[in-house]
């Protein structure tokens, strides 16, 4: 099904066409903000120079940081009286970053959360129960506005309250879900508790953190589910930037609204298709904020091949972001590869804690993971065989020793929001 088929399945060319046009308009409204007058300035760069798609690798760009201490309206190209809505990102590692919209950049927002909804099969004859934060969270508004505009019935549960989320869903027949992956997996421990199968889900959205195709696994198995992923940042609206489609092969980026670039994120330098690096993204049709070549930190690829759904432009699914990646020994480690292991692993449960420590001048990992409930015999040699097999699991994947610790099933913190699995004791918290 597709909610703009024009635009989904827009020709090549065409869609080139657009593009540059939509670039050129992109990077006039930007010198309304005097970060990008400097920045063209010291790139020797004018709006007048950018003559096809390429001549975006003359324009600078543009980091979070960037954004910080643009606080609060640093970024803003339009005068306050056009601006109808103000998010921010959650500020936990310094200042938020504030995102300004107008009436046409919710329009714009509301048509790409229905293209995605739409995607994956969902219609108006669907109760869509909407377990993401409202508030300054971006995520909540923008898929309540898209489901809306499909014409499906919304629950604006938000989160937390998670006994009453699932009353919901058995009372009010509830066939598709949206939270993030975490809370997921927390709902299908509290329904299992509740004696509560949720027969009537059928389909979830899950987002907001990286997730790995063993969660998949794990949350269709007990949700009952078919479980697709949203991505998206504060700083292209909110989610919905790229979404699956049916096929479940990579994220299509909607390419009439976002140009996209893979780069080296050690040396900015752009990587041809295919290769993996740090995605880049020019926001083509943000009124409010425009920005020229944003680093997401997110490391991923452009996929080459067509996608039998019909629609254009994909990337892989997200493998980490660059500043999420842990540097344990000269060793890089992702948090999701942590996560597909213990997945893999009938002995664990779903939970897990990684903490980091430099001790005697060497980078230390200690994974605390909880048992798996049949597993919990107590018995002191069944423990240490676990123990045994866990770690040694963790060392097959990640080349890394690691210090395993198990602990009993119920114990470690459960998240209603993005969860907070890694504790770097060196520095930041992931």
């Amino acid at each position: 099904m597709f909610w703009n088929r024009e635009m989904e399945t827009i020709g090549e060319a065409d869609l080139e066409e657009l593009q540059l046009s939509r670039l050129k308009w992109t990077v006039a409204q930007a010198r309304n903000i005097e970060f990008y007058q400097k920045a063209f300035s010291r790139a020797g760069v004018a709006p007048g120079d950018i003559e096809c798609l390429d001549d975006i690798e003359k324009l600078p760009f543009t980091r979070k940081a960037d954004l910080r201490e643009g606080y609060p309206f640093g970024f803003l190209a339009v005068p306050m009286h056009d601006v109808v809505r103000i998010h921010t990102t959650s500020g936990t590692t310094g200042k938020p970053t504030v995102v300004c919209y107008t009436r046409q950049d919710i329009e714009n927002w509301t048509e790409l959360i229905a293209r995605n909804l739409m995607m994956i099969g969902l219609t108006a004859d669907d109760v869509f129960q909407n377990a993401l934060g409202y508030g300054m969270f971006t995520g909540g508004l923008g898929f309540h506005y898209g489901a809306e505009r499909i014409g499906m019935t919304v629950i604006p549960s938000a989160t937390g309250n998670t006994k009453r989320q699932i009353e919901m869903i058995d009372d009010f027949g509830v066939t598709a879900i949206n939270c993030t992956p975490s809370y997921g997996l927390h709902l299908a421990e509290v329904a299992e508790e509740m004696g509560s199968s949720l027969d009537s889900l059928k389909t979830a959205v899950f987002g907001a953190e990286p997730w790995s195709e063993s969660m998949r696994a794990e949350l269709e198995r007990r949700l009952g589910v078919r479980a697709f992923d949203s991505y998206g940042m504060s700083e292209m609206y909110g989610p919905g930037a790229g979404f699956e489609c049916e096929e479940r092969d990579g994220l299509h980026i909607w390419h009439d609204c976002f140009l996209i670039e893979i780069i080296d994120p050690a040396t900015g330098e752009r990587l041809p298709d295919g290769e993996r690096g740090e995605l880049v993204v020019t926001p083509l049709v943000k009124e409010a904020m425009p920005l020229i070549r944003y680093r997401t930190g997110d490391i991923t690829r452009i996929l080459t091949e067509d996608c039998p759904c019909g629609r254009n432009g994909r990337i892989d699914r997200l493998s980490g972001r660059a500043d999420d990646m842990l540097v344990i020994r000269g060793i890089n480690v992702f948090p999701s590869q942590i996560e597909h292991t213990l997945l893999a692993l009938p002995e664990v449960g779903d939970q897990f804690m990684v903490y980091v420590d430099r001790i005697n001048h060497l980078d230390e990992m200690t994974i605390e993971v909880e048992l798996n409930r049949r597993y919990f015999s107590g018995e002191l040699a069944d423990l240490q065989r676990i123990q045994q097999k866990v770690a040694g699991a963790i060392r097959e994947a990640l080349n890394l020793r690691t210090t395993v610790k198990l602990v009993e099933p119920g114990s470690l913190p459960r998240f209603e929001g993005k969860a907070k699995r890694v504790i770097d004791r060196r520095g930041a918290i992931w």
